[in-house]
């Protein structure tokens, strides 16, 4: 079962990374899709399942948020990119402020999988300490 589920997360994880790449691109182009109904909503689905598995790993390996450090640097980072994808998505008010959260997203999102990967909340940020 938890290897089920942990795939689960995992085909989560890529197919967000994806779609918000893609997003980013058409974000750049400013193309019409950005702006269709399935494009703003597949992706909560996806982040909804990959939440959802997330929380039942969490509790099938007993590591929780305060409780595991590099489980709360993912939490953490976890908000700290859906806050910088909404201003490069939705809120940033000029094309560099734009582009400036789309890149520092796709950072905290590639720290956050280094994160996971090594079970260090430093993650990759570990190489330079």
């Amino acid at each position: 079962m938890y290897l089920m589920i942990k795939h689960i997360h995992v085909t989560c994880v890529l197919l967000s990374i994806a779609g918000f790449a893609l997003r980013g691109w058409w974000m750049l182009v400013d193309h019409r899709l950005l702006r269709h109904r399935l494009t703003r909503s597949v992706p909560h689905v996806v982040d909804t399942v990959l939440l959802g598995t997330a929380i039942t790993l969490a509790v099938m390996i007993g590591q929780y948020p305060l409780q595991a450090p590099w489980v709360t640097a993912k939490v953490v980072g976890l908000i700290v990119y859906i806050l910088l994808g909404t201003v490069a998505l939705k809120r940033g008010r000029t094309r560099t402020v734009r582009v400036a959260a789309f890149v520092s997203a796709v950072l905290v999102f590639s720290w956050i999988v280094s994160v996971a990967l090594s079970k260090n909340p430093a993650g990759w940020l570990a190489a330079f300490a």
